[in-house]
């Protein structure tokens, strides 16, 4: 069975080949969230090379649809992430980023080159399965809202797509091998600024005033007591202030002061909680001493939830081509978030780890100057994803994977 697989799956020399090419390309010129012209320019060269029909989506998005030896059938959805991030390479890569302060630190020229080896592979089979698959080169990852405006703009309609698949590279896991979990895989993420109002006065007269900073450290205390006293121990929950602005003087009481932080959850219902608390916690303290709390709170990204029968799915396939010791069942969540979660809330989704650590070689995390990977991990990403793809068509039907 699994030779079989592998036979049917083999990317020839040529493609090879081209996706080396490509993946080069895509990291010496990477670009930040929503400026991806070059990027998503550099796709459809390919798709046009290849003879895919594609279309732009919004300003740099773009997307493909293929169509199977018959209409009937799952619509199955596979997204891609393309930006890069405001980081200054330090990699010594003889492809290295050619653009001062800016960095492909995340793996999403990974991630687009199999997604691009995932098309080819589809529309070269396309006389064997049934259905539809939809391939989405999404911009701005790394920015807040870009999969929710792609949504918005109909990405998943015309015709509804019926599940998601998405993957990340991991440097947590063992080069080629695959972390899957049912549930939430990442975290919520929700960014805050709060700004207080007190009154300014002389240190030597603090009844005359109210202290901003004073009051900005009870609210500090209050927010840790939020998470470890009001939140159920096994469900995670991260407050997280990050940057304070406040005082002009050591002799001066300050009459305003900035707090900006993040808060994570890996749970809807906590999410929602956690904001309706933290927002009446804050104002109330404020109050109580006097001064007055501006708040904003606005909705972020939520987490990844992953469907069981999806998931189990890629779990299944990944076991056929790669052998079950190499699929890790991962036990706990990330509290990193991904924008994948907005697709997650309209349809079945999965989003599943890619793993590219190697023993013989530094391992450096996600966002770091000199994370790499070793773009051998790019043939079994393609294939693991044209398998999942082709099996979920294979099944007729989504619930029934």
């Amino acid at each position: 069975m699994k030779s079989s697989i592998h036979e049917k799956l083999s990317l020839g020399e040529d493609l090879m080949q081209q996706l080396a090419e490509i993946r080069s390309y895509l990291h010496q010129n990477p670009e930040l969230s929503f400026q991806e012209y070059q990027t998503s320019s550099y796709i459809v060269s390919w798709l046009e090379k290849w003879g895919i029909p594609h279309r732009r989506f919004g300003e740099t998005g773009v997307v493909v649809d293929l169509v199977g030896n018959g209409e009937e059938g799952p619509h199955i959805g596979v997204r891609a992430d393309i930006d890069a991030l405001p980081i200054e390479e330090k990699t010594e890569l003889l492809f290295a980023s050619k653009q001062p302060g800016v960095m492909h630190a995340c793996g999403h020229d990974g991630h687009t080159t199999i997604l691009l080896g995932t098309v080819y592979q589809l529309y070269q089979l396309k006389s064997e399965w049934r259905g539809r698959v939809r391939c989405i080169f999404q911009p701005g990852e790394e920015a807040d809202g870009a999969a929710q405006q792609m949504i918005e703009q109909g990405v998943l309609e015309n015709p509804p797509v019926n599940g998601m698949l998405a993957l990340h590279l991991w440097p947590h896991l063992p080069f080629g091998s695959v972390g899957v979990r049912t549930g939430a895989i990442t975290a919520s993420c929700d960014d805050f600024r709060i700004e207080i109002e007190g009154k300014g006065g002389h240190s030597a007269r603090p009844h005359h005033a109210v202290d901003a900073i004073a009051i900005s450290s009870q609210i500090l205390q209050a927010l840790s007591l939020l998470v470890t006293k009001s939140t159920n121990p096994v469900d995670p929950v991260v407050i997280h202030v990050g940057k304070i602005q406040g005082g002009t003087a050591n002799n001066i009481v300050a009459d305003r002061v900035v707090l900006e932080g993040t808060t994570r959850t890996v749970s809807r219902e906590t999410r929602k909680r956690l904001r309706s608390q933290f927002i009446t916690l804050v104002e109330g303290i404020a109050e109580a001493y006097g001064a007055r709390a501006k708040i904003m709170y606005p909705d972020g990204l939520p987490p990844v939830i992953n469907d069981p029968l999806l998931t189990d799915c890629v779990k299944q396939c990944a076991g056929d081509l790669l052998g079950d010791s190499s699929v890790y069942v991962l036990l706990e969540p990330s509290m990193g978030a991904d924008d994948f979660g907005a697709f997650a809330e309209q349809v079945p989704s999965t989003y599943f780890r890619l793993g590219i650590q190697q023993t013989d070689r530094p391992v450096y995390d996600l966002h770091h100057p000199q994370f790499q990977f070793d773009q051998e991990i790019i043939p079994i990403g393609v294939k693991l994803f044209t398998h999942t793809v082709l099996t979920l068509l294979d099944k007729g039907e989504i619930e029934t994977c």
